[in-house]
Order: structure tokens, then sequence, then C-alpha cells
């Protein structure tokens, strides 16, 4: 609360998280306290069957909005900020004019389907299948399992490529301004910290030739805790030194503390992502894991492999707006005042299903309906289906990884439901903690921006 601490005013971190559904702020003392909070729903707009939006200046005013409550609700003045922390959802992107700085389009999100017959198209195309068949050549001679992976690998809507490819090909003039080097890409994170400033890892040239993406519109690659600029202080008032940019899972893995290899971060939000810490070993996959760069700090490089369920809250909320319950909470006495579902099973995928089914036109559906179902077995059988999709993707990171897990962390809304918890726990036969705040997004982008703030020693 703008405390003093040894004759000078403490020094403090801003993180926020930019998830699926609620924007947050959060402002963080040197021994990761909360001090003030702010938050607002995310604006999520549907134009059209199946394209999922946010339209990039809403959000932009609704981010600098939380930060100034946040301050205001921590009693603290913003020269006493020594960083900023940034954790976003993964996979929405925009692209904007380069000169102008004006959005060519809205943020695409990661659960937008509008590429689905671009994906169908190419994962059923000769080119993907010479790709496959020289794959398996390689591997049948070297057996090297990266090209085991390659060669039964199949592009999904959730990969950004093939939305950046739908819009290349659909919004003529994204494709005039990138074939004039005109055109920028950029994640919700590099979208912000381009707005804020007013400013050996690579992309994947392969991949961006491949679907005839020009490598000039990426922006470039840099440590996760690293100086980034100012924040225009036409803004806030004040510079304040932008010190991590991190996506949401990785920021929550870093916040759960899962540090050694076998770690695993289970999110349960909008949709639940189940990660583990695979140490300096990129994953190579076949059933629909992403291998991911967990975190880079100077030397030290951590990988990821992750599986994802794209509908956990989503489901949840669509049960709560046809009045099947009132409040999040009452679901947990719903599901415990019946002893079983009564054979019936909800299948949760709104868009699609990820790994290890990997089918993005798989619809949402109830099964063995009967005259005598009630709400609470439909609410039931909801909650069931998270815990079910849980324990499928437990399956699938032992089987993929076949590394030993050594402890599980859950975050996430969904987290706080014990009824979910208890079956997942039981499904997986392991101990699942959980620490008492769930938003550990927002804590790992803190815990990162401080890294960089002692490490230049400006705490």
């Amino acid at each position: 609360m703008g405390s003093v601490r040894n004759g000078y005013r403490e020094r403090l971190i801003l993180a926020v998280d930019v998830g699926s559904t609620v924007l947050r702020c959060h402002v963080y003392n040197a021994a990761a306290e909360t001090c003030g909070s702010a938050e607002d729903k995310v604006k999520v707009l549907y134009p059209q069957r199946g394209h999922v939006e946010i339209d990039p200046e809403d959000l932009w005013k609704q981010f600098v909005t939380v930060v100034k409550e946040a301050v205001k609700d921590s009693g603290i003045h913003l020269s006493q900020v020594a960083g900023l922390g940034i954790s976003t959802q993964r996979a929405t992107f925009i692209t904007w004019n380069k000169k102008t700085g004006e959005p060519f389009h809205n943020f695409i999100s990661w659960q937008d389907l509008r590429a689905a017959d671009l994906v169908s198209s190419w994962n059923s195309s000769l080119l993907l299948k010479a790709i496959h068949g020289s794959c398996k050549f390689l591997h049948f001679f070297t057996r090297r399992k990266r090209f085991l992976a390659a060669s039964l690998i199949n592009f999904t809507t959730q990969h950004v490529s093939m939305r950046l490819a739908w819009v290349l090909q659909n919004i003529p003039e994204v494709a005039q301004a990138a074939e004039e080097g005109n055109c920028c890409f950029g994640t919700i994170d590099t979208w912000l910290l381009y707005k804020l400033t007013n400013e050996g890892m690579t992309w994947s040239s392969f991949l961006s030739s491949l679907l005839s993406i020009p490598l000039s519109i990426f922006p470039p690659v840099e440590d996760t805790s690293h100086n980034f600029g100012e924040v225009d202080p036409s803004i806030f008032g004040v510079p304040i030194a932008i010190r991590a940019l991190v996506a949401d899972q990785q920021a929550a893995v870093f916040g759960q503390c899962c540090f050694d290899v076998g770690d695993v971060k289970l999110t349960m939000g909008s949709g639940t992502f189940m990660t583990i810490n695979t140490g300096i070993n990129l994953h190579t996959s076949i059933a629909g894991l992403y291998p991911l760069v967990g975190w880079k700090i100077g030397s030290e490089l951590v990988c990821l492999a992750e599986g994802n369920a794209s509908d956990t809250g989503t489901a949840i909320k669509w049960a709560q707006e046809l009045n099947l319950f009132t409040d999040f909470a009452d679901t947990e006495l719903m599901a415990r005042n019946i002893p079983d579902c009564e054979g019936l099973y909800f299948v949760p995928s709104f868009t699609g299903l990820q790994a290890p089914v990997n089918d993005p036109y798989a619809c949402a559906s109830f099964m063995g309906l009967k005259p005598s179902s009630t709400k609470c077995h439909l609410v039931r059988a909801i909650l069931e289906s998270v815990a079910f999709r849980n324990r499928q993707l437990y399956d699938t990171m032992q089987r993929e990884t076949s590394i030993k897990i050594s402890k599980i962390r859950a975050d996430g809304g969904v987290s706080n439901n014990s009824f979910v918890m208890q079956m997942t726990a039981d499904l997986f036969g392991q101990t699942i903690d959980k620490p008492k705040h769930t938003d550990m997004s927002s804590l790992g982008a803190a815990f990162l921006a401080g890294l960089a703030v002692v490490e230049l020693k400006i705490w």
C-alpha cells in the first residue's frame, strides 16, 4: 500500500494477464504479495459461425483501464513500479499496418474455426502426403523420433500458421501489405508491446515457405525475462519498464514453480491445459502434444510439452446460460446430490476435440439421455467430462513423453470446483496440489519481470 521500507518507498511489480474471458492486473511487492488488483471481462465477438474475435481497440482500452485501477487500488504511485510483466492467451493474433499502426482486422482467437476447411485441405493434400512419406523413409533408416512425428503430423485450427494463411488468402489488404513489407503480425503480447512502446531461436522458415507466409511480418525473438523498453509516458503519466512478455500457460508453469523435469501444471480455465516440464529436450509428439519453449532466461532454456482441451469453462458457462444452474458454486452440490449420471455422458467439443483425438469437426453432445434425466444429471455429466478429458490428456502425456511425473499443481477458475478436482485426482491416482490463489499466469509474469529487474539492479 505504498509502504516505506528502510527509509525509501517500496518498489513493486505490475503484472497483467489477458485471458480468454478475463483481463486482470495485479500489483505485487517483493514478497510476491498482492497489494492491489483490478479486472474486466474480455469482450468476445462471434461475427459468424465458427469465427471468434476480439476488438483490438476495446482490448487496448481495457488494458489501460485495469492497470490504472489496480494501481489506484494498491494506493501506490506509478513511479514506484519497477517493472511490468505481461502474460496473454496464446495463438490469438492480429496483423496491422507497419506504417500507421492500424489493425487490418480484429484479433482472431485461438478458439476460432474459420480455417477448418483449409486445415482439411492441407491434411489431405499430396504435398503433405509426400512429406509424410519422405519422413517415414527417413525414420526407417535413422530411427529418429522427430522423423516419425513429422510423418504423422497434421494441422489443426489451433495452429496460428493455418489461421494466418487463411487471413493472407482471404483479406487482400493483408496480402498486399505483406508483399510490400508493410505488415506486422503479432499475438496479443506483441501487439500490446507495440502499443505501449510506440515502437539463435528463429521462426520456422520451412513452415513459413510451405504456407507462403513472409518471414518479414514476424517480430524478433527475445528472452522471456528481458528489457523490452518502456511504456510511453503519455499513456500512464510516467514511463514504466516492460520486463517480461510470456504466454499464459508458460507463465502459469513458472508461477507454479514447476522448474524440474516431470513437474506438471494443470490449468482449467476456458480450456484445459496440461503442461509437463521436459527440461532441455523439445518433445516430438505423434499424438498432438505441443512442443513448447517454456522460457529462456540468458543461457537457461526450459522446454515443455502440452496437451489441451478447448472447452472446459466454456462448457460450464454454456450450461449456466441455459439456466441449468445459477452460480458456479452450485454445481458441486448438484453433482453430489445424485449417485451417478445414470449412463449419461457429455462430449465437451464446441470447438472440436484436441489431443489425442485431433478432430476439429467433433461436435458437442449428450449421450444416454433418458426421460428421468434431470438438471443435476446434465450438470454432473458436464463436470465429469472435464475430469475424463483430464485423464485422457494425462494418459497421452505419460505414454508420449515417458517422463516420470513428479508433482501436479492445478490452477484456473474450474480448479475451485472440488468435485472436478477430486474426480481428476481419483482418475490420475495422484495427489494434486492447488494453491490458495489460482491466478498463476499473472504471478508467473510478475516473477519473470522481477528477475529482469533484479538482474538490471533496479529493484
